[in-house]
């Protein structure tokens, strides 16, 4: 049994149930959850935190849970990791907020050097901070239209890209995200994503050809400002697009003048085996958003892209009240010094693997398992009935509610809501990633 250091108590790395989960007091929570917050902030699994650290979360029952979860891809190198503890520490310190449009600070210059560094390309660069990730989506389609003088955006097929009203347009699911929400924002455009499980044999050429017709016919280069696109689809159901689809895409976009837009809001910063998805094709965004891992938890997210479009913009332009906050970038500092100090590319790489391999092995022994895809440790399973590629939701809650029954956290996603994810945390031991594999063969042979 390992031990994880946090900024609190030290957390034993082990799985321990000592009430139903949720147990009494994480039931109280949630009976004060319904008289005092708006019922339309859903809870997937209604246990109180009270502490948590490597890929634990301890509930206010005392119950440790298995995080698979990670705050949606934002606990990347642990929850309260040891660096950024310490640094947010030192700098509430200092001093909590100025604002950085009245006066500036270190902290948000060296997270936007840091940024211009790491992001995939060597040309020249720029970076602006903002406070989350449908943020950031939203100012890198106001710097697009800005640099180009043209309004139109593409997005694809199952994409999510926020909940604000411009990002709810370019998401493609209604419930829940856009339902009732409407009207939303003119001049997004939908284009066929490709999606290897369903796209019968199409390959990454083929299904980029069929998108950029699409995109032509419809929308036209000439009024198009922007393509966005996450290089991995995260809530359309973790979506790895066919060998050679992104990087078509890319070039069509610099042979047209249409500012190509990477969204790694959640792929970025060593979830998928690199540093950022787009590495693993070597493609290079002219335009890279950025947020959810960027902070160890705290709210921060980015835009970076080449420096001539970045200052397209007029001056106040971009900015925001809290965008950069100074404890926001010590911790970003930190998650950076971690995941270059503690190799967590590597250990993404090795997560995947081992990830990879044991759900493929139990996809062997159960039909209704379609696919096992993703990179790093960002993987998933497409769930169908047998011999079919027809979506199979009700098994995929049944699975992800006997999991948090067992003490684990697993979310679902997907435009057929028929997708179990993993994003386990690059602080996880082995041997809770081995157990919680063990405990998900259990649960489908049980199911």
């Amino acid at each position: 049994m390992t031990e994880h250091t946090t900024g609190g108590p030290s957390i034993t790395q082990e799985r321990r149930l000592v009430t139903a989960i949720p147990g009494p007091r994480s039931l109280e929570l949630a009976e004060r959850k319904a008289r005092a917050v708006a019922s339309g902030v859903a809870v997937g699994l209604p246990v109180q935190i009270v502490a948590a650290g490597g890929g634990i979360l301890v509930d206010a029952d005392g119950n440790q849970l298995i995080d698979l979860g990670s705050g949606i891809a934002v606990t990347t190198v642990g929850n309260s990791a040891p660096r950024v503890v310490e640094a947010v520490t030192r700098q509430v310190a200092e001093f909590t907020h100025t604002c950085f449009m009245v006066t500036p600070y270190e902290g948000y210059v060296a997270v936007a050097e840091k940024l211009n560094e790491l992001t995939p390309g060597t040309h020249e660069k720029r970076s602006a901070l903002f406070n989350a990730g449908a943020e950031a989506v939203e100012n890198a389609v106001k710097i697009a239209r800005s640099a180009t003088g043209r309004q139109g955006v593409v997005v694809f097929d199952h994409a999510y890209h926020g909940r604000t009203n411009l990002t709810m347009a370019m998401t493609a699911k209604s419930m829940p995200y856009k339902k009732g929400f409407g009207p939303f924002a003119s001049e997004v455009y939908r284009a066929p994503l490709s999606y290897p499980f369903r796209d019968g044999g199409l390959d990454g050429a083929e299904a980029a050809r069929r998108a950029i017709d699409v995109i032509e016919k419809q929308v036209g280069a000439e009024s198009l400002a922007a393509v966005v696109i996450e290089p991995i689809q995260g809530e359309g159901g973790f979506i790895v697009p066919a060998e050679g689809f992104l990087p078509a895409l890319a070039q069509w976009c610099r042979d047209n003048g249409v500012v190509f837009v990477a969204d790694e809001v959640q792929t970025g910063f060593a979830r998928t085996g690199e540093l950022f998805a787009c590495d693993h094709e070597g493609v290079v965004p002219d335009l890279i958003v950025t947020a959810k891992g960027i902070a160890g938890g705290l709210p921060l997210a980015a835009v970076t892209g080449r420096a001539e479009i970045m200052d397209a913009a007029h001056p106040g332009g971009l900015g925001g009240t809290y965008g950069g906050n100074p404890l926001a970038c010590a911790a970003a500092l930190a998650v950076i010094e971690t995941i270059e100090a503690e190799g967590l590319v590597d250990r993404a790489r090795t997560i995947g693997k081992t990830m990879t391999e044991r759900l493929r092995a139990l996809q062997e022994a159960d039909p209704r398992i379609g696919e096992v895809r993703g990179r790093g440790a960002m993987i998933a399973v497409e769930l169908v009935r047998p011999g079919t590629t027809e979506p199979d939701a009700d098994l995929t809650k049944r699975v992800a509610a006997a999991a948090n029954a067992q003490g684990m956290v697993v979310l679902t996603c997907g435009t057929y809501g028929n997708v179990l994810r993993f994003l386990p945390s690059l602080a996880m031991p082995d041997h809770l990633l081995d157990e919680a594999l063990d405990l998900l063969a259990e649960i489908f042979r049980e199911s």
